[in-house]
């Protein structure tokens, strides 16, 4: 058995290289300077022997060894997180750091509402948020970079441990004074294929919506435009369009201010459902199910 291992400190810099692609952003990324990572990364090629990355001013290029090897050392920094994880759920339940990707159609509306009581309720609980797309957060949790995510489905999440938390209604949101009075309920062949407007790629309220229409033809004439539900809806509001609302965020208070109409969207499956996901055969699954209770409490 060799005497010289890669340390932890080593494999998380060069992760954090692959992932950003710049030394400068993974430096910063991972708290340190520039230097610090780049020297990390050289005493680990030097302690295997091997060049990892060929680095030129412009370019950061992994090898093909370089690429197995990042492989590798996401499956190990994977393991010292349930190791780190195992010790952590042998205590108080829902105490310590817990790291939790909340996508950005869920958190505005939902988190004000449940955090204020979980930290009267909860104070040993250190609670870090990360508000990220569907495809960032999976990512993440996979990755380890977090250690639950609160999001949306259905959706492709891989293989995950599912506690479900609420079902979330979507809503048709008109503009004021829309020419065609809309009903209490908005059946799907009412929405203009032209005039619908819909979160970027990467948010999955827009597969929801769409799919919750069941219009194939919808799915090529959307107008991509926002980032987010608050640039939609004044968008609305000014009367550019509709767009498709979840009930949260509704109950939020979205349409405070505005002369914007939401109606139900009449489908079979005008929902999503709101769910916590984790890694599956985590040592705190345990907790995270306690912590999915809390959220629907909330």
């Amino acid at each position: 058995m060799s005497t010289y291992l890669p340390t932890i400190k080593q494999l998380q810099y060069l992760v954090a290289l692959h992932e950003h692609g710049h030394f400068g952003r993974a430096a910063e990324a991972s708290f340190v300077s520039q230097s610090t990572l780049s020297a990390g990364i050289r005493e680990l090629e030097t302690l295997l022997g091997v060049t990892l990355v060929e680095r030129s001013k412009r370019v950061v290029r992994f090898t093909p060894l370089g690429e197995q090897v990042v492989a590798k050392a996401h499956r190990l920094l994977r393991e010292a997180e349930e190791l780190s994880e195992l010790v952590q759920a042998s205590g108080k339940p829902l105490s310590g750091e817990l790291r939790m990707s909340v996508i950005p159609t869920i958190a505005p509306f939902m988190l004000p509402r449940i955090l204020p009581r979980l930290r009267r309720e909860r104070p040993s609980l250190k609670l870090f948020l990360r508000e990220e797309t569907s495809n960032d957060a999976v990512e993440s949790l996979h990755h380890g970079r977090v250690d639950c995510v609160l999001l949306a489905l259905p959706f492709a999440t891989g293989e995950v441990e599912v506690a479900h938390i609420a079902d979330d209604r979507l809503f048709v949101a008109f503009p004021k004074n829309d020419p065609r009075d809309p009903p209490a309920v908005i059946p799907p062949n009412m929405i203009d294929e032209g005039r619908l407007l819909l979160l970027e790629d990467g948010h999955c309220l827009r597969d929801h919506s769409l799919a919750a229409c069941n219009r194939p033809e919808l799915r090529a004439s959307a107008t991509m435009i926002g980032t987010s539900l608050h640039t939609l809806v004044q968008l609305v509001d000014n009367g550019l369009g509709l767009t498709m609302l979840p009930e949260m965020a509704l109950d939020a208070g979205i349409l405070n201010g505005t002369s914007v109409v939401a109606r139900p969207l009449k489908s079979a499956n005008a929902q999503r459902e709101i769910a916590l996901i984790w890694r599956k055969n985590s040592p705190r699954g345990e907790e995270f199910e306690l912590l999915a209770e809390e959220l629907r409490a909330g």
